[in-house]
């Protein structure tokens, strides 16, 4: 039976993918801050697929809750076959606007920690020579967004070097690159998206059946619906620096802004 650890799995595109391995019938290892969350979803799941879920309540940005994951990651007695890095947050204002502590944390859970989780797991995937990690980034990082878009372009270009890497192995990695998706997450991050249409959304399961159909396929890259498809394909071929002009006048902050050390 495989087993799969999910980052993020209390809400989300985490508790997605918890539905949609579960669905397959693999063993579950839940990973978030919140352990009342945690259960209910391991409760509903256990309930709708009679999958096994082992709740694992980590602040992943806590060193000593993220060594505790890496250590169930790398426990040969129980051994994880899917790692899903899904655990994320954004901010709402541009660089440099948002504090820097503020912004050195969404750094770390969004580099940092999926680099230490990966580096947890592939010894035992690379020695049973299967298993896969999917790690979670963005459309945003597809263009200069800003410092989100730069750790989510790390994130993808990682996946898709490391997938290379552990071919011969048996193991496959797979970057998975979502656009707007209906979850908590821009709520969270206090981010202003009323503007947005309703065409351009997408739904935590479609994004999750197309990340699992295209690691069956051992695709590279996962992105979801035509039009993210074609914005992938347009910020390949549009000159960068025209690119980075209009991002930057789609993030501009609001006047009533200020710089942390404005007086």
């Amino acid at each position: 039976m495989t087993t799969a650890l999910i980052t993020g799995a209390s809400s989300g595109l985490g508790a997605a993918f918890a539905r949609g391995l579960a669905a397959k019938g693999c063993d579950l290892v839940l990973v978030a801050r919140d352990e009342g969350r945690l259960t209910a979803v391991a409760e509903e799941l256990g309930r709708a697929f009679g999958t096994s879920c082992e709740v694992l309540p980590a602040d992943l940005l806590d060193p000593a809750g993220c060594e505790k994951v890496a250590g169930r990651l790398a426990d040969r007695t129980r051994p994880v076959d899917v790692l899903v890095n899904n655990a994320g947050f954004g901010l709402p204002a541009p660089f440099p606007y948002s504090p820097v502590e503020d912004e050195e944390r969404m750094l770390d859970l969004l580099v940092k920690v999926p680099l230490r989780l990966t580096h947890a797991v592939l010894p035992g995937l690379r020695e049973r020579r299967r298993g896969a990690v999917l790690n979670v980034a963005s459309v945003a990082g597809l263009l200069p967004t800003g410092t989100y878009g730069a750790a989510k372009a790390w994130l993808t270009a990682f996946s898709e070097s490391l997938r290379i890497d552990m071919e011969p192995y048996g193991v496959r990695v797979l970057a998975v690159v979502p656009g707007f998706t209906r979850t908590e997450f821009q709520e969270r991050a206090g981010m202003d998206v009323s503007a947005l249409r309703d065409a351009v959304w997408l739904e935590p399961a479609a994004v999750v059946d197309k990340a699992l159909g295209d690691l069956a396929r051992r695709r590279p890259v996962s992105i979801t619906s035509r039009r993210y498809q074609a914005y992938a394909l347009a910020a390949r071929h549009l000159p960068r620096d025209f690119v980075a002009r209009r991002m930057a006048r789609a993030r501009r902050a609001p006047d009533t802004l200020q710089r942390p050390d404005s007086p």
